[in-house]
């Protein structure tokens, strides 16, 4: 039988979810429910067969919803995932799962304390990409880890532009490269020195590079912001993972459409060419419907314990960057000219779907 699931927010990610549920064949989408009219217009004509409502109370409490899909504000998400535990549905969050650091770990306690499956889309861990490089360092390929290396870098969403609960660039996008480094070093943060700067001369850095050690050792150095040429002609952007080992070394670029990866390993040269795979949402939905109808939670789906870690030291670092030189470099008016850019663009990067 198909899981019987509600989205709840059905914004850019409550959309890509909606295509993947319907792409699956194993789910019936039961309901969409957003405070938008535009939003629910869209919906109804996306999925027809689905109710379209703009109170989340009535897919909680319908008793033949047996999951839901949680799309909305970071703000609303620790009720949504506490309503959801009192009304026995299983639960897939978007990132963060609160708004503060606080909050999430709450929201941590709640969901391990309740036997429904519940996670958190923590995508990367889910590229086909980074499971690739991960097998090949378990192999022995690259000898022991020593240095984890990920820069992400876009025009991507401008100050002002969706992140009010979120944080700013290196929290809202930067918490899933803090996440992805854990899962290579297989441990926690030891050290960090994070600098940045304050682009535009806006209240907040959006970009930030951080580095240091984690508690085996194993060095890292993150690089994130989406100040990459945001009033270029053509725009342009910088993305790749670097793992080196004590002998050998694995790495991947990506153009959004195909991924790239090089494995060179002490036995092995390997180089692989396949398609991105954008959010994985498709992976994520599979591997929650297997944990549904098994009633045994796959080891591969992320903990919403992961997402609180790499949400608190997302701020972590966000906050060491202020407590250093934050120089600020062009002006407000540049900014606006970004902003007035991005409201007409139909083709570019992390552009917010028209309401």
């Amino acid at each position: 039988m198909k899981i019987k699931i509600g989205i709840i927010g059905f914004g850019r990610m409550g959309r890509f979810y909606l295509d993947e549920l319907q792409k699956s064949g194993r789910y019936e989408v039961s309901y969409i429910c957003d405070l938008n009219e535009d939003a629910c217009n869209f919906a109804q004509q996306k999925s027809p067969e689905s109710k379209v409502v703009s109170d989340e109370n009535i897919v909680f409490d319908d008793n033949e919803v047996q999951a839901v899909v949680l799309c909305a504000l970071a703000n609303s998400r620790k009720e949504q995932i506490e309503h959801a535990i009192r009304k026995g549905k299983h639960v897939i969050s978007e990132k963060p799962i609160a708004d503060t650091v606080d909050r999430e770990w709450e929201v941590v306690d709640a969901v391990e304390n309740d036997d429904h499956v519940s996670t958190v889309n923590l995508y990367l861990r889910n590229s086909w990409y980074h499971n690739t490089i991960k097998s090949f360092i378990q192999k022995g390929e690259l000898g022991e880890l020593a240095i984890v290396r990920v820069c992400h870098m876009t025009p991507g969403l401008a100050p002002g532009e969706g992140h009010e609960y979120e944080g700013p660039a290196f929290h809202d996008c930067g918490m899933h490269y803090v996440d992805i480094c854990r899962w290579y070093a297989g441990c926690e943060y030891k050290t960090w020195h994070a600098q940045g700067i304050n682009m535009w001369n806006y209240k907040e850095p959006w970009w930030i590079q951080c580095h240091g050690t984690f508690e085996n050792g194993v060095v890292f150095d993150i690089t994130q912001g989406f100040v990459y040429g945001q009033l270029a002609k053509d725009q342009i952007h910088n993305s790749y993972i670097d793992i080196i080992g004590t002998k050998g070394v694995a790495r991947m670029t990506h153009d959004f459409k195909t991924a790239k990866v090089s494995l060179h390993g002490v036995s092995e040269t390997i180089e692989l060419e396949k398609p991105f795979g954008g959010k994985n949402i498709n992976v994520l939905v599979d591997l929650f419907a297997n944990s549904i109808d098994t009633g045994k939670r796959s080891s591969h789906l992320p903990l919403m314990r992961d997402s609180a870690i790499a949400s608190e030291y997302a701020w972590t670092f966000l906050e060491d960057a202020h407590k250093h030189d934050l120089p600020s470099v062009g002006n407000l008016k540049t900014l606006e000219q970004i902003r007035e850019r991005r409201r007409h663009m139909k083709n570019g990067y992390g552009l917010l779907p028209k309401r």
